[in-house]
């Protein structure tokens, strides 16, 4: 048995004191609590994707560059021609590369609350984490106090989520790029879930060669490819590309994401359909009594629960099948408040039949 003394003495303190990223067990549960699009493929175009990998060349390594995945994503996401991208597994290692760049106790800057990985790669990488409160209510950017930090902190780093997560909201326009012409450092532009905001940064690439743009396919309905990238200026890329790992995106990833991206009309109608039913999902949850249902320019939803009884609703939520995720834990901005997943109609019909039973049985239940 491996004592604690031995494990102090070999892993910094940092790690020691994380915990590990935890997923939820959703068997045999309507998942709502993942940000994932709940739309299957096509029977025709499941049929021509098998076709189309049946050449893939396993016993090969991939190609190094994904040269053919990087031109259909410059098309489908019209990156300035000037702009080098730089892909990832997932949006998660593109995260770790851009820190790990940075010089031993660099200063890391962004709002909270915020995506969870931001901090917990930071802080493994002994890295000077701060985070600056997000404003009550809206959810807006504190601008003063951001800009009050960056002057304090120096951060080498900034990651602004656009949309943001948790909140689902598009921060004030002018407010990002005060904080982008403020910054003394790299501005990362998080755009996972851009599909469904239309709006986007990455035209301003070409004008602001310290920003970048990050975004993911997992919320268009591709997340079991594990796929992201950035785009931003090739000296940038250059330096993230030495410490990428090689042949980090495989052979099955880099064929099925071109082929799905060359079929992307599939994904723009079934985005249409997930931002309908986020109108729906929005207008039903804020008819309950005490129920916030926050704007969202995302495939999700921030909802605020009467007080004190967000963890009684989660709960009950999953005791009827459905699984979201519970983020008054998080306490702060985010006490009472939970988070859901847009899903199918027949999903979404039943999530605000089991929430309405949740809430019957809440008010009826003393705490």
């Amino acid at each position: 048995m491996i004592s604690n003394d031995f494990l102090e003495r070999i892993f910094r303190k940092q790690i020691l004191a994380l915990s590990a990223y935890s997923v939820a067990d959703a068997k045999d549960l309507i998942k709502l609590d993942a940000m994932e699009n709940p739309y299957h493929w096509p029977d025709t175009l499941i049929d021509e994707w098998l076709e189309y990998i049946r050449g893939a060349e396993l016993n090969r390594y991939p190609d190094p560059n994904a040269s053919k995945l990087v031109e259909t994503l410059r098309a489908v996401n019209k990156i300035p021609q000037h702009a080098a991208v730089l892909l990832g597994n997932g949006s998660d290692e593109i995260i770790q590369l851009l820190l790990m760049a940075l010089p031993v106790g660099s200063s890391v800057l962004t709002p909270e609350p915020g995506f969870v990985m931001y901090k917990q790669i930071s802080v493994s990488l002994a890295l000077n984490f701060q985070s600056v409160p997000l404003l009550p209510d809206s959810f807006e950017l504190d601008l003063p106090a951001m800009l009050d930090a960056i002057t304090q902190h120096q951060p080498a780093l900034i990651f602004l989520a656009y949309p943001h997560n948790p909140t689902a909201n598009l921060f004030d326009l002018q407010a990002i790029e005060a904080i982008i012409q403020a910054a003394p450092g790299l501005v990362i532009m998080d755009e996972a879930y851009a599909p469904f905001a239309e709006a986007s940064f990455m035209d301003k690439l070409p004008d602001m060669p310290h920003l970048l743009v990050m975004r993911t396919v997992s919320k268009l309905g591709l997340a079991g490819l594990r796929l992201g990238f950035i785009a931003g200026d090739p000296a940038i890329i250059e330096q993230l590309n030495k410490i990428r790992l090689p042949y980090n995106i495989n052979i099955l990833t880099q064929m099925s994401a071109d082929f799905a991206l060359s079929n992307n009309h599939v994904f723009e109608a079934q985005t249409a359909q997930i931002c309908t039913e986020r109108s729906k999902v929005l207008e039903q949850i804020n008819q309950l009594e005490g129920f916030i249902a926050y704007p969202s320019a995302a495939n999700f939803i921030l909802l605020r629960t009467p007080t004190g009884i967000a963890d009684a609703i989660f709960n009950a939520l999953k005791q009827q099948g459905v699984l979201i995720k519970n983020l008054a834990p998080n306490k702060g901005l985010l006490t009472d408040c939970l988070r859901v997943t847009i899903g199918t109609p027949e999903e979404n019909i039943f999530f605000i039949k089991a929430l309405k039973i949740a809430l019957n049985t809440c008010k009826s239940t003393p705490l």
